[in-house]
């Protein structure tokens, strides 16, 4: 178990910061993605901003997260994703 791991007792609130395209289907893709890993994430709180010129979006999903493991696989998920730019 490495030290970072030992410092995070589960289960907290975690902020995942996504980043991406402003297109109309981004933010609800991206919604179910993160509803998939945590299924008690409440799409009312997503935070919305938009790039100065507008051509891009970052989303701030703060998810009740119970494991490393699926910290992981979210993660992983995100990246993977073709709309995601990053994930913090």
């Amino acid at each position: 178990m490495g030290e970072l791991e030992s410092l995070i007792e589960y289960p907290l609130d975690f902020p995942i910061k996504i980043m991406g395209p402003n297109h109309p289907a981004f933010v609800p893709t991206m919604t179910a993605l993160v509803l998939s890993h945590a299924p008690d994430f409440d799409p009312a709180t997503l935070e919305t901003r938009s790039s100065r010129e507008g051509k891009y979006l970052s989303l701030t999903a703060t998810i009740r997260a119970v494991s490393r493991e699926q910290l992981d696989a979210l993660y992983q998920a995100l990246s993977d994703h073709p709309m995601v730019s990053a994930a913090l």
